[in-house]
């Protein structure tokens, strides 16, 4: 594995985990906000193992990569990073994203941006709103920090009960950063959750594209997940006639991250047929 900076817009730089070999597909994997490429880190040794080149990377004002000075964290902003980051590939790439980073790839491909495959993880452009408030006000919660690992996984088990807290809780840490006050905190940018705000109109251009006739596309979703309903699946599937769902019943929203296993069968098989490894 090498981890790698990618130059994008503004003089910035996107870090991203490479994985697999050089010669062959890519899947990009994008991770959901307040997340970090680390969510992704048994999938992406999973798929590199099954043929494919990985590229694994943080969000903008995520993980290791910068933060924008200006707070731009919109969409399109987000868009225009994903494809400098699709740029690395040397052939045929596919976009797995994940909450944020899904919406981030429907606004690239509506854009204009065309991969071999399009893999949404709980994720639709017309979410219920329900959801989004809660996990707003789970991020938007704690802004003094944490004293202890421990403390910032009691937060995390009472926003996601279902998910087993953690005996050793010391796998939080590659989320979270150590400020001179000495206490812990989320490892990205709180400026984020104010672009937000723009989510319908860009949205709008998502359903306006005619992406959904030219990118296969499936969409994993977490069946205990209150982001994405049934009306959701449907505003999707009138964008993509051909959309491919896979539904986990044991999963909630962090999909990969409940069931990895099941997450990567479905992703590998789909991969598989509309994007092989070799070129």
């Amino acid at each position: 594995m090498n981890t790698i900076r990618i130059p994008v817009d503004g003089g910035l730089s996107i870090v991203a985990d490479e994985l697999g070999s050089q010669s062959a597909a890519t899947v990009v994997l994008g991770h959901g906000g307040g997340q970090t490429r680390h969510s992704w880190d048994r999938a992406g040794l999973d798929f590199a193992a099954a043929g494919y080149r990985v590229l694994n990377y943080d969000l903008l004002g995520h993980g290791e990569s910068d933060w924008e000075p200006d707070g731009d964290y919109s969409y399109l902003r987000r868009a225009a990073d994903l494809g400098h980051v699709a740029a690395q590939a040397r052939g045929p790439f596919a976009l797995v994203g994940a909450s944020l980073g899904g919406l981030a790839a429907m606004v690239a491909v509506a854009g204009g941006l065309r991969p071999g495959a399009l893999v949404l993880v709980d994720v639709v452009p017309r979410l219920a709103v329900a959801g989004v408030d809660r996990i707003v006000a789970f991020m938007s919660a704690n802004p003094a920090g944490f004293a202890s690992l421990e403390e910032a996984a009691d937060a995390v088990s009472a926003y996601y009960p279902d998910r087993p807290r953690p005996r050793d809780p010391s796998g939080l840490a590659r989320n979270l950063r150590e400020g001179a006050d000495g206490r812990l905190r989320w490892h990205w940018d709180p400026r984020f959750l104010d672009s937000r705000d723009d989510h319908g109109r860009v949205m709008d251009l998502v359903e306006s594209s005619d992406w959904g006739a030219e990118v296969p596309t499936l969409l994993v979703r977490g069946m205990k997940s209150d982001i994405v309903d049934d009306d959701g699946v449907a505003s999707l599937r009138a964008l993509v006639p051909a959309l491919e769902v896979v539904d986990i019943v044991d999963a909630g929203h962090m999909v990969a991250g409940d069931r990895n296993d099941r997450f990567n069968e479905a992703v590998l098989g789909f991969l598989r047929r509309v994007m092989p490894p070799e070129r």
